[in-house]
């Protein structure tokens, strides 16, 4: 009786380790770079460098390296954390 239940035990902690690895791979790369919209749709506040530790919630949206130098240039402020204008070679 135990051997059966150390068994079912052991094969459902297989399936739900093969389950998160097909997770894993099928997940979409992360975006290189991020923007931070305003509360209720408002306005850019920051540019983000994708790994950014600062860069969390739901209004943070992917955008390309030109949309990020773009937004820079048009005076979104860049994250004072992962300073994404230093990386991106932008200067005011």
């Amino acid at each position: 009786m135990w051997l059966r239940r150390l068994d079912a035990a052991i094969s459902d902690a297989e399936r739900r380790e093969a389950e998160r690895a097909r997770g894993a791979a099928r997940r979409p790369p992360a975006p290189a770079w991020l923007i931070e919209t305003g509360i209720g749709d408002g306005p850019p506040t920051y540019v983000h460098a994708g790994d950014c530790y600062a860069a969390k919630g739901a209004r943070m949206k992917g955008i390309t390296a030109e949309q990020a130098r773009r937004a820079l240039y048009e005076q979104v402020p860049a994250c004072p954390h992962c300073r994404p204008d230093s990386r991106l070679r932008v200067v005011e």
